[in-house]
């Protein structure tokens, strides 16, 4: 491969996709880059400026002109960081959703019109390409390992399932009712959930799923659980988890819930410490014999008032 062979592909896909047509593209009136900062803002709600330049790799001044266009506009609004008083956090505002929501639906309506173009038989040969693009070009050196956050696309449910099931087996050595545990939990979800409410995140890694978290509302009036969290064994050491995390505890305390309980068992050393490290504190715990083990099972809390973290 060359040189040229590289720069002839991204010519070929810059034109394929309308990179350089992006606003006429989507009848939207943003460049591509502020499309971008859109939709990584629409995936948390609230992300710290600072990571929101290191995740697209953007100049601090031109981020900050796109960020006082959207102010000015109302898309968004800036304060002080929850983890950090020295940063600027920024979320979107109500207009804000809905602009990125459009984005997205008219992205996604582009991306089908051309994948109508592809004969059925192809679309797998294209799907392990693309992977094969991001796999190699993902892992060199200054390439970029932490992944990103997102909603769940079709078929990632059944994957949360298929993923906990096969981990926890092999790490372990749980058994089925552990699976049936997680289907059942995944199941009532996807058949009755409040999107304002309650919400699953995947986290993405080289164009693959590479880990997940839930967060659904408990028994306990105001309160909500934190479910289901796992991070693939060749994505640890990133902060994935730590971000999953960070996810949850924005979202329910963005949404207004006043603490957030988890239920895990203490053989989960490294899901334990990223808890310790939002704020969760320890206030039960009692052995039980579950998934075919002998378990000390523990409920943690976070008080979402309380917390700054």
């Amino acid at each position: 491969m060359t040189v040229q062979d590289v720069r002839a592909f991204n010519r070929f896909y810059t034109g394929l996709i309308g990179a350089l047509d992006h606003g006429r593209r989507l009848y939207a009136p943003y460049t591509l880059t502020e499309s971008r900062v859109l939709h990584e803002l629409a995936q948390v709600p609230h992300l710290d400026a600072v990571d929101l330049r290191t995740l697209l790799d953007l100049d601090a001044g031109y981020l900050s002109r796109i960020l006082n266009k959207f102010e000015n506009a109302g898309l968004v609004e800036r304060g002080l960081s929850r983890s950090d008083p020295r940063r600027r956090s920024v979320r979107l505002t109500a207009p804000g959703r809905a602009a990125a929501g459009l984005l997205e639906e008219r992205a996604r309506a582009s991306v089908g019109a051309l994948l109508d173009t592809v004969p059925p038989a192809d679309r797998p040969r294209l799907a392990e390409a693309m992977r094969a693009i991001q796999d190699i070009l993902g892992a060199r050196p200054g390439g970029s390992h932490e992944g990103v956050l997102r909603e769940p696309r079709p078929g990632d449910l059944g994957w949360i399932v298929q993923r906990n099931a096969a981990l926890y087996a092999a790490e372990y050595g749980w058994n089925a009712d552990y699976e049936g545990l997680v289907a059942r939990i995944v199941a009532d979800f996807a058949q009755d959930h409040d999107p304002h409410l309650e919400r699953v995140w995947i986290a993405e890694r080289a164009g693959r799923p590479a880990g997940c978290v839930m967060c659904v509302r408990d028994e306990a009036p105001g309160a909500a659980r934190l479910r289901l969290l796992l991070v693939e064994p060749e994505a640890r050491g990133h902060g994935i988890g730590d971000r999953l995390v960070r996810a949850v505890i924005d979202f329910a305390r963005g949404v207004g819930y006043r603490e957030l309980v988890l239920w895990t068992n203490d053989v989960l050393g490294s899901a334990r410490r990223i808890y310790q490290r939002h704020g969760f504190v320890l206030v039960a715990e009692r052995p039980h014999r579950s998934f075919g083990k002998d378990l000390v099972g523990q409920d943690w809390r976070l008080d979402l008032h309380e917390s700054g973290t």
